[in-house]
């Protein structure tokens, strides 16, 4: 199948939707189920910290599936996979849907177990799809495009996660009413426009059609992190990974700022939609930068701007707007500004790594590669939720401070990995 020129193509174009509204389910179910734990209709049922518990729920299944997802997006076309796992996230909504309905916790938590799953065979064939079709100039703005639509998405998700919050168990009980039944349209709905936009993409050939399936996950893990470590590829892979170290940890930190700045959730949710927006704003910026190239050298720009916003985030003491303040008082705070710019930096950090990932990895065996990649990043994103879990009671009325431990993990991981990348002639790929 010859690649289009453009980077607007009929089936990018259908990608970048389809991965807009699954990311959006996402953040919609883990957004609600996250403030019940913390301040609402689950307070205190999972301990402090609780949404630590959650955020290592929703990492588990991705560790333990994409070793399989990635054969499978290998074995078979990523168009077909794609319209499977769209077509299940439909009665997984419902099931999600009806857990807060029914005011279940466990229900809730089994419906992010399944959401999850289907997501993480989503994973390798939407990045494996990506050079199928655009062409390899196009990579770096291709994976800026995306990245800018999913963390819009993320925005969406998470500001009607905020109000969705608020009208479900709103925090001041005696003067509102529950509205039990949202939670279920605004999955299901988001659900199903997810799964039409797939019958406008078009048919893929299958990259290895006689490939094996191995369903030993582990085996499979060792198999592909050995042929990576051949390269160059292994260590941009584990880069890749530690930044969801970072970022898990920073998503468990924001929700907190309902407490941290006394605000309802509906406004406290700005700060993760302005994280998202600058995440986007800074992948669409270093694709364009990049033009027709990979340039890993955006990576330690990034790095260095994650450091110092996260450092000034656990620094510099928030304000107190009140319960009176709103979605415009919190953006117009100390706090948004830092988020944005870290935000910002994440894009530079992330873009170059993974247009490495998919340009490094062969035609034939792209899935098997990224759904290693999904599996480790999953597994630094789990290990964010345990460390959060752990260290939050550390910090009692001032979770913000934790934001110091991420400037210093992430000054320690970059010299890292960009001590063991040294030498090589990156902006040559």
């Amino acid at each position: 199948m010859s690649k289009p020129e453009k980077l607007m193509s009929p089936g990018y174009v259908s990608l970048i939707i389809c991965q807009f509204f699954g990311a959006m389910n996402d953040n919609v179910l883990k957004g609600v189920l996250t403030y019940m734990v913390i301040d609402g209709t689950w307070k205190g049922s999972l301990g402090q910290g609780g949404q630590g518990i959650v955020g290592m729920i929703f990492t588990v299944p991705f560790i333990f599936l994409s070793g399989y997802a990635g054969q499978i997006a290998d074995r078979y076309s990523k168009r077909d996979v794609t319209w499977w796992v769209k077509f299940t996230e439909i009665p997984i909504a419902i099931v999600g849907g009806l857990g807060f309905w029914m005011g279940n916790l466990w229900i809730t938590l089994f419906s992010l177990i399944l959401l999850t799953s289907q997501s993480a065979f989503f994973g390798p064939a939407k990045y494996g799809m990506i050079p199928e079709l655009v062409g390899d100039k196009l990579l770096s703005k291709a994976n800026g495009t995306i990245n800018m639509m999913t963390n819009l998405a993320v925005i969406l998700g998470t500001l009607f996660a905020g109000n969705i919050s608020d009208a479900y168990s709103p925090r001041i009980l005696e003067s509102s009413v529950q509205v039990l039944w949202l939670p279920l349209a605004a999955m299901l709905i988001i659900a199903v426009l997810g799964f039409v936009v797939v019958w406008f993409m078009p048919p893929l050939p299958a990259g290895n059609p006689n490939l094996a399936i191995d369903m030993n996950p582990v085996s499979n893990y060792i198999d592909t992190i050995r042929d990576m470590s051949k390269t160059k590829l292994l260590m941009v892979m584990m880069a890749w990974g530690y930044f969801y170290l970072l970022a898990g940890i920073a998503l468990l930190i924001l929700p907190e700022y309902t407490m941290v700045l006394n605000v309802g959730r509906g406004p406290a949710s700005v700060l993760l939609g302005m994280l998202g927006i600058s995440v986007g704003i800074g992948c669409a910026v270093a694709g364009v930068v990049s033009g027709d190239r990979i340039r890993p050298r955006l990576i330690p720009m990034g790095a260095a701007g994650l450091v110092l916003f996260f450092g000034l985030l656990g620094w510099i003491q928030p304000p107190v707007i009140g319960m009176e303040g709103t979605m415009k008082d919190v953006a117009k705070c100390n706090v948004s500004w830092l988020v944005l710019g870290a935000g910002f930096s994440a894009g530079f950090y992330i873009v170059p790594l993974q247009s490495l990932l998919q340009k490094l990895s062969p035609d034939d065996e792209r899935g098997r590669f990224l759904g290693a990649a999904s599996g480790v990043s999953f597994s630094f994103l789990a290990l964010a939720s345990l460390f959060y879990w752990l260290v939050r009671p550390w910090f009692g009325e001032s979770p913000q401070r934790i934001f110091l431990v991420c400037s210093v993990l992430m000054a320690v991981g970059a010299a890292f990995f960009l001590w063991r990348l040294r030498g090589t002639k990156l902006d040559a790929v």
